[in-house]
């Protein structure tokens, strides 16, 4: 029997590794560490003074790797620039002559800043011969103030607009808060919301939703928990700071067998019992949010199918 999948709307990406951008060494490791993409840090994992060598590094990194099946292959490498509010973000645009596959912008107020960032690309892509509309945007979406109030403004604000991430770290330290988790290890109610809005915003948007880091890169049984329950909630990929954690995250966004079957069975019945809008499964009724779910799981299977 034919199986009807839907399209994944979301294009997801399971994994994105960040790495400092002026480190030789962890740049060349790169490729080889599984991740879907490869965030190149001009921000936080940069000490202001080597800005201007990460930048340098990132744009030798970005053409010895050109778009193509013989450049880049499947990994997309994505470009983490200083926020648009600092000098700094100017000079680090720099690195579309090498045509990354998107730009993270953080420090985000609201869409407003997709929508700025959207027009510089569209004028630089011209000017360095990049094809237009290629390189798009993920904001970190939670770690101002005014973030937090401004995350159902992404629908439709630009259409290089790929995903939404969040961030509990730069937020806490905005709030004055000397610690964002609660004393049994959960974050805390304001952070909780973040993530939540982060999640609800993207889905909105009809964009990927993308979990927050796991910052203990040696706690790998935490890195799981964490990358299910994100998953369970309803995102779809989750940042890295560290090559050892691409594996698990990989798996955890990965449909698993049982899923698959499980999926296979809803679509299966369903195509048996067309015209119904309900249908009786190993004692459980399924509608079409059952149907649409499972749609998705053999969709992203297939997505990642090795």
């Amino acid at each position: 029997m034919s199986r009807s999948i839907a399209p994944d709307p979301f294009a997801p990406l399971r994994s994105m590794l960040f790495i400092p951008a002026d480190s030789e060494r962890k740049l060349a490791k790169g490729d080889a560490t599984g991740a879907d993409a490869l965030i190149l840090d001009l921000e936080d994992a940069v000490a202001p003074s080597r800005t201007h060598i990460a930048r340098e590094m990132s744009l030798a990194y970005l053409r010895s790797r050109p778009t193509g099946a013989k450049g880049r292959g499947s990994q997309q490498l994505w470009v983490r620039i200083n926020p648009l509010s600092t000098p700094a973000a100017l000079l680090d645009l720099a690195i579309v002559a090498g045509a990354p596959d998107g730009i993270m912008l953080p420090k985000v107020s609201s869409a407003v800043d997709v929508v700025e960032l959207s027009h510089y690309l569209d004028a630089l892509e011209v000017r360095e011969g990049v094809a237009r509309g290629s390189i798009r945007i993920m904001p970190v979406a939670t770690e101002t103030p005014q973030s937090l109030f401004a995350l159902g403004s992404y629908e439709g604000c630009s259409a290089r607009l790929a995903g939404l991430t969040w961030g509990a770290e730069d937020i806490a330290a905005a709030l004055g808060a000397s610690t964002n988790r609660r004393p049994d290890g959960e974050y805390d109610t304001v952070y909780q919301m973040a993530g939540a809005l982060c999640l609800t915003g993207a889905s909105a948007a009809g964009v990927q939703p993308i979990d927050t880091i796991w910052s203990d890169f040696g706690d790998e049984a935490g890195l799981i928990r964490d990358s299910k329950t994100a998953r369970q909630r309803g995102f779809t990929g989750k940042i890295a700071i560290h090559p050892n954690q691409v594996a698990t995250i990989n798996a955890a966004f990965t449909p698993s067998a049982d899923e698959m079957a499980w999926a296979h069975k809803v679509v299966d019945l369903f195509a048996s019992n067309p015209g119904l809008g309900t249908v009786g499964l190993e004692g459980k009724m399924l509608d079409m949010p059952h149907l649409k779910q499972a749609q998705r799981i053999l969709a992203l299977a297939q997505r990642f199918k090795s």
